[in-house]
C-alpha cells in the first residue's frame, strides 16, 4: 500500500516569457463577446463559442486551453486555479502534457495571482492509500507576468498551499496508521525539516507527572497511549508578540463510553483536525521566516473503548489543578484543550491565546459545512481572525459568548462540569474560556468545514485543510512591519 507523505502538489512559479513548444493556457471574462487575456491572437483554432469566460470554466482547443476567472475576485481566481489544475490532471493521461505556462492579463493584481497559486497547488491534491501506480499527473504551472514582485507572492500563495496540504495529508491518514505516537512523530519530521523550527513531544509518563487529567483520561482507554507535542518558533524580531496556537489531537474518536453510532464514526480520523493545523501552520510561519514569536501546542490522544476508559461522572484534574465533571465521554476534545490551554497561560506567558477544533457538532448545525465559528474574549483578536481567513479563503463567523449561560459550566461536584446545558458550541466555548486567565483568547470550532463530501472551489472530499492558512496569516498579522 501506498501513501505517499506529503502529497506531491503541482508547482507553481513566476515567468517573464513564455517557452517554446509547452502548451499555453489563456484565461478569459465573461461577457458579450467574451474578453480573453493575452495570447487569444495567437490561438488561431480558439472556438470563441465554447468559452463562457464563468470562474473555473475550462476547454481544451488543440494544445491551448482556456480558463475562466469570472468578473476577477480573489475567489474567482482561486476556483480558476482549482479547476485548471483538476482539468489538466484528468486529461495528463491521454495529452501527456506535465507543464504549462499561464499568460496572465498584464493588468492582474497580487491579491488574484495568490488566490490562483492557492488554488492551482492545492485544488488537485489527491490522497489514496493504494497498490496501484499513481496516474500520471501535472507538475507544474509557469504564470507568465511582466511584474517581477509577483515571484514574492507566489512563493508565499505556496507555502499557504503546503500548510493546506500537510494538514489534509495528517488528519486524512487512515487510524489504523496514524494514532497520537504517529502524529507526534509526522510533526517532529516536519519541524525538523525547517531551520529554526523546534519540536518537543512528551509522553505518557511526563504527562502523568505534569497532571494532565484531561489528556490521560481520554487517552486511557486505548492501548495506544496520549501524547503531547509542543513546536516553538522564536520568531526574527525582538519585542514581538508571543501566539500560541492549541490544536485538538484527537487521532480516532469512537466518542469512548458514550459511543457514537456506527454511521459516520469512519470519518473520525479527521478528528484531529484541529491539531494537524496547528502543526501544518508552525511549519508554514517557519518556512516563511515570519518575525513573530509561535508556539503550537497539540495535546494527542486516542479516545477509545475498554475497560480502562474514563466515565460519565468521573472527576478529572485538569493541568494546574481545576477539577471537571465528566458528563460525556464523546465531548473528549474540551478536555485535552482544556489541559493545553492551562499549560499555555501557566507556563508560556502568551500575549495571544488560540484553539481550534473539531468540537461541536452544534457548529455544523448553526453555520453548515464551509464556515467556521469564531468565538472571542477580544474583539481586536476577533476581527485579526476574521480578516486573515477572508484574505486567504476561509470564512469565519464570530458567535457569542454568552454570559447568562456562564453559571452554567459550574458544577456541584467539581469546579466545571464539561458539558453544561444549552446552545452546545456557545457552552463548549464558555468551558474552555475556564481555562484562558486573562489572556486574550480565541477559540474555532473547525467542526463543519474540517472535513468536506464533494469537490467545490479548492476544496476536495476528505480533509480540507482548514484554519492552517488563517492561522498563518493571522500570525504575520502580528509581525512588527504589520
Amino acid at each position: 500500500m501506498r501513501a505517499p507523505l506529503p502529497t506531491p502538489l503541482v508547482t507553481v512559479e513566476v515567468a517573464d516569457t513564455l517557452r517554446r513548444g509547452v502548451p499555453a493556457v489563456l484565461v478569459a471574462f465573461p461577457g458579450d463577446p467574451v474578453r480573453f487575456g493575452p495570447g487569444a491572437e495567437e490561438a488561431p483554432d480558439l472556438d470563441v463559442d465554447d468559452v463562457s469566460g464563468k470562474a473555473g470554466s475550462t476547454s481544451r482547443q488543440g494544445r491551448t486551453w482556456v480558463v475562466g476567472v469570472g468578473d476577477g475576485g480573489a475567489g474567482d481566481w482561486r476556483k480558476a486555479g482549482a479547476s485548471l489544475v483538476r482539468a489538466l490532471h484528468a486529461d495528463a493521461e491521454k495529452a501527456g502534457g506535465t507543464t504549462f505556462d499561464v499568460r496572465l492579463p498584464a493588468d492582474v493584481t497580487a491579491d488574484a495571482v495568490a488566490a490562483f497559486t492557492l488554488g492551482a497547488a492545492v485544488g488537485g491534491y489527491r490522497f489514496k492509500v493504494t497498490g496501484e501506480d499513481p496516474p500520471k499527473r501535472v507538475r507544474s504551472l509557469r504564470l507568465v507576468a511582466a511584474d517581477p514582485a509577483l515571484a514574492e507572492v507566489v512563493r508565499k500563495a505556496n507555502a499557504l498551499a503546503a500548510a493546506t496540504s500537510l494538514s489534509r495529508d495528517l488528519a486524512n491518514t487512515p487510524s489504523n496508521v496514524k494514532d497520537p505516537s504517529w502524529l507526534a512523530a509526522a510533526a517532529a519530521k516536519a519541524a525538523r525539516a525547517v531551520p529554526g523550527l523546534g519540536v518537543e513531544v512528551r509522553d505518557e509518563r511526563w504527562l502523568a507527572e505534569q497532571g494532565f487529567g484531561g489528556v490521560l483520561a481520554v487517552g486511557g482507554g486505548s492501548s495506544r497511549p496520549p501524547r503531547f507535542i509542543e513546536l516553538t518558533w522564536p520568531g526574527t524580531a525582538a519585542g514581538q508578540p508571543h501566539l500560541v496556537l492549541v490544536g485538538k489531537g484527537i487521532t480516532f474518536d469512537t466518542g469512548g463510553i458514550s459511543i457514537k453510532p456506527a454511521e459516520g464514526m469512519h470519518l473520525m480520523r479527521t478528528d484531529m483536525s484541529g491539531g494537524a493545523a496547528v502543526v501544518a501552520a508552525l511549519v508554514g510561519v517557519a518556512t516563511l521566516g515570519l518575525p513573530v514569536r509561535v508556539t503550537g501546542l497539540v495535546p494527542a490522544a486516542e479516545n477509545h473503548v475498554s475497560g480502562s476508559a474514563y466515565r460519565p461522572g468521573d472527576v478529572i484534574r485538569q493541568y494546574g489543578g481545576t477539577t471537571t465533571e465528566v458528563t460525556n465521554t464523546d465531548a473528549e476534545g474540551r478536555l485535552v484543550l482544556a489541559d493545553a490551554l492551562a499549560y499555555a497561560v501557566r507556563n508560556l506567558a502568551p500575549d495571544v491565546l488560540v484553539d481550534v477544533a473539531t468540537l461541536t457538532g452544534a457548529m455544523k448545525v448553526s453555520l453548515g459545512l464551509r464556515t467556521g465559528g469564531l468565538f472571542a474574549t477580544d474583539d481586536d483578536l476577533a476581527a485579526r481572525v476574521a480578516e486573515a481567513g477572508a484574505r486567504v479563503g476561509e470564512a469565519w463567523w464570530r458567535m457569542p459568548l454568552l454570559d447568562h449561560l456562564a453559571d452554567d459550566v459550574r458544577s456541584d461536584i467539581a469546579d466545571v462540569r464539561q458539558c453544561p446545558p444549552g446552545p452546545g458550541g456557545i457552552t463548549a466555548a464558555l468551558f474552555l474560556r475556564e481555562f484562558t486567565g486573562d489572556v486574550p483568547w480565541a477559540h474555532l470550532d473547525i467542526a463543519g468545514p474540517a472535513r468536506a463530501d464533494k469537490v467545490y472551489d479548492e476544496v476536495v472530499a476528505g480533509a480540507t485543510g482548514f484554519a492552517a492558512r488563517t492561522l498563518i496569516e493571522l500570525a504575520e498579522g502580528y509581525a512588527p512591519s504589520a
